[in-house]
């Protein structure tokens, strides 16, 4: 069984999709999941691709192993908002009654890393360069506040550049970082990603449930 991540980036997400594999079979008792990464190539793709994507992968030979369809995008970035959703919260929402409307399927879910996925690191320091360690520690409590105005990404460039004299790469240090990260730590510290887990792990567990009850009839 296995869900289908349709995302953004290309490297950096296959490590997203491992950090949420982590996190699920450490609670599935039965199976282990599959997170198949998919990258669209950006928000704005994202946005023309999304339909038709999670439709073709709900209806093509393999559904029956689908648990669902999972759109992940950062806060951060798109310029689609309408200009009354201004607050993190506004947007969250919007977005994910846009984008559950357009798709129309039962076994969609779409997502917003709160203010990009790279709060997410934010929440381990001890990860990091021992040069950025007591920077990044400073906004470890609650990474999901580093926000529009200097979000993560932005705030890791800053830090390497005035710590470490190079900038923070997402291709190798996001990567990197992503595949050493305990999720556990980082759902703990960041309340959009364990609410991302906890629907997956429910979408999870009836669908094995699902299994099951067709098994034995």
């Amino acid at each position: 069984m296995k869900f289908i991540l349709l995302a953004e980036g290309a490297t950096e997400i296959i490590a997203v999709a491992g950090l949420l594999k982590r996190w699920l079979d450490s609670r599935l008792t039965k199976e282990k999941v599959r997170v198949e990464p998919v990258p669209l190539g950006g928000w704005a793709n994202f946005r023309k691709e999304v339909v038709k994507r999670a439709q073709a992968h709900l209806d093509g030979p393999e559904r029956r192993e689908i648990i669902a369809v999972i759109g992940l995008l950062d806060l951060y970035g798109p310029t689609f908002w309408p200009r009354h959703c201004r607050t993190f919260k506004e947007r969250h929402d919007w977005g994910v009654k846009h984008f559950e409307k357009a798709v129309r399927r039962a076994k969609f879910r779409m997502f917003f890393a709160v203010h990009e996925v790279e709060a997410w690191i934010l929440s381990q320091p001890e990860m990091f360069p021992i040069e950025v360690r007591a920077s990044v520690a400073k906004l470890a409590t609650k990474p999901e506040e580093v926000n529009f105005d200097h979000p993560p990404s932005k705030r890791l460039s800053d830090l390497y550049n005035a710590k470490t004299g190079r900038s923070y790469k997402k291709t190798t240090d996001g990567k990197a970082l992503f595949q050493k990260l305990d999720p556990d730590m980082a759902a703990g510290k960041c309340p959009g990603l364990q609410a991302m887990l906890s629907e997956m792990l429910r979408l999870a567990e009836n669908h094995e449930q699902d299994k099951g009850m067709k098994a034995k009839g």
